[in-house]
């Protein structure tokens, strides 16, 4: 490692090893701690690699993360390098990590980052959807009820979407998901990336969960088309700024954010909103 005392993030592999950079097997060979959500997968990962690591592996998984955060940051204020490895793709992107890199922020402690595998990225990339703009959701809720209403409150959302699911609730969430966005919503469902078994699903939500109904495997990521542009017209724009405007925010601002948020013309929208002042 090119310096003590910090807290490195580092991507690990999604299923091939292979993926693995010259650096995360140097930082796994050097660091004084290495945190591991798995540490059988860990030393497996460190076998393929050709290395060793040096330095004490501890355990850090959702149970015991509150636990180990105070171990940690003694190390980190000792100048001891703490390593931070999921069992597969970026710490804290729904995985452990987020409340030690936060804390560490909360004292100034440095954090630093190993680029590598993301599943989130990949999926969007072999998804055949826009990838200009996205948003990632983490896990889709469990239960049906919340599910439902997660999807509903999607249901305008522009960006492409992409979020994680277990495989046996993969079905139900789709079913849920044509319901609430309808049945021809593009989508792309992507079960063990870069994996043997790799398969990339691409069609609509009312087609992958009449597929999902037969049974998947292996580790899910899904990615959902946003929803088309709705047609308005500038008039039907005029309330929305006059009410933002009566709000405390200024003419220009407002009808610049509402004109490029609806794609239409920031000028004729203002100069709409002013002749509705002088009626």
């Amino acid at each position: 490692m090119s310096q003590p005392g910090r807290l490195v993030l580092a991507a690990t592999p999604l299923g091939d090893s292979r993926d693995a950079s010259p650096r995360l097997a140097q930082a796994l060979a050097e660091a004084d701690v290495v945190a591991a959500e798995d540490t059988r997968r860990l030393r497996s990962l460190a076998t393929a690699l050709g290395v060793t690591p040096r330095g004490r592996v501890v355990s850090f998984y959702e149970d015991v993360e509150p636990a180990r955060l105070p171990g940690l940051l003694d190390a980190l204020r000792r100048d001891e390098t703490v390593l931070l490895v999921t069992d597969a793709g970026m710490p804290s992107v729904s995985d452990p990590g987020y409340r030690l890199v936060a804390a560490c922020v909360a004292e100034d402690l440095p954090v630093t980052c190993l680029p590598g595998p993301s599943a989130v990225t990949t999926a969007l990339a072999v998804s055949g959807l826009p990838s200009d703009r996205f948003c990632f959701e983490g896990f889709a809720p469990r239960k049906g009820g919340e599910r439902a209403r997660w999807f509903r409150d999607l249901a305008a959302e522009r960006r492409t979407t992409v979020f994680f699911e277990s495989p046996h609730r993969l079905a139900a969430t789709l079913r849920d998901a044509a319901e609430a966005l309808g049945p021809d919503r593009r989508a792309a469902v992507c079960r063990e990336l870069t994996k043997t078994y790799e398969e990339v699903r691409r069609g609509s939500l009312a087609e992958l969960a009449a597929w999902a109904g037969g049974g998947v495997r292996g580790e899910v990521t899904v990615v959902l088309a946003g929803a088309a542009p709705r047609e308005v017209s500038v008039a039907d724009l005029v309330e929305e700024v006059t009410d933002r405007v009566a709000a405390g925010e200024r003419l220009k601002a407002a009808a610049a954010e509402v004109a490029g948020a609806a794609g239409v013309s920031k000028k004729e929208l203002y100069d709409a909103v002013l002749a509705a002042r002088r009626r």
